[in-house]
């Protein structure tokens, strides 16, 4: 059962000449008086399909978390039906919606605490902009063949399930989210696409977390975080698949809460 969210407030951007509508809720500790972490979401998330992650953790460790849904995803501004993403549809929302976001949220130097979809944008908007870290969850930096392969069963479902059903409890427009992400990682030009060389440039910590039995991306993912940013910590977790924030919350709460703990400015 979902609980009643809470009321949440709605950032208003010009992203390219477009109004968009960006919901939002504050949690944890009050603002500025504790470091802020930014939740960014998966390519099927939002902000109420964190459910109490982003509440609890910040609760227990101190934080202040910045919780909301990217553009078409959530109670946020839908995707128009005939627009079709670009393969560097995440870069665009690292460089241009996200830094918007920020700045009108008067937030500074956050943490990152990014998820799949939402773990990349963390990564590409960290070698670009200043943040105080990064936590990247089950990330992408390359397109494999598991990933495609799950991405395949999804959009089967999506059309054969009740999914679109389940979805629509989270996203004010299913159609939007779902396509958005679908279309685009199934598209033949995204199997190009890779972002080991552009992370290159990050100079703030990392942590990079994936399930060992994630059944959207191997260990190579994190592999490869490590080969570009050597002092980046690793954290494989067992018994869980590529939602770590669901399968293993403790764990995922406590390595990570420790990791920003110890890396805080004095």
């Amino acid at each position: 059962m979902i609980a009643t969210p809470p009321a949440r407030a709605v950032a208003r951007l010009d992203w390219r000449g477009r109004p968009l509508e960006i919901e939002h809720e504050w949690v944890g500790a009050p603002r500025g008086a504790a470091p802020v972490v930014v939740f960014l979401h998966e390519g099927l998330g939002s902000l109420s399909m964190w459910k109490d992650f982003p509440r609890d953790f910040c609760a227990a460790h101190g934080f202040s978390g910045f919780v909301f849904s990217r553009y078409g995803y959530g109670g946020s501004t839908a995707r128009p039906r005939e627009e079709r993403w670009a393969p560097d549809f995440m870069h665009r929302q690292a460089d241009e919606v996200l830094p918007a976001l920020l700045a009108q949220a008067g937030i500074e130097r956050p943490w990152l605490f990014g998820h799949s979809d939402g773990g990349s944008i963390a990564l590409l908007h960290a070698a670009r902009h200043p943040v105080a870290g990064v936590v990247a969850v089950a990330p992408h930096l390359f397109v494999e063949d598991v990933a495609i392969a799950s991405i395949e069963k999804a959009r089967d479902a999506y059309e054969a399930t009740d999914l679109r059903a389940r979805l629509a409890r989270h996203h004010a427009d299913p159609d939007s989210a779902f396509r958005g992400w679908n279309d685009v990682w199934l598209s033949p030009a995204f199997r190009r696409w890779n972002i080991e060389d552009e992370i290159a440039a990050i100079a703030c910590p990392v942590l990079a977390v994936q399930g060992e039995g994630d059944e959207y991306g191997t260990l190579a993912q994190i592999d490869a975080i490590a080969a570009r940013l050597p002092k980046t910590r690793l954290l494989a977790i067992a018994d869980c698949g590529h939602s770590p924030h669901r399968d293993q919350p403790e764990v995922l709460s406590r390595e990570a809460g420790r990791f920003i703990l110890e890396h805080l400015s004095p």
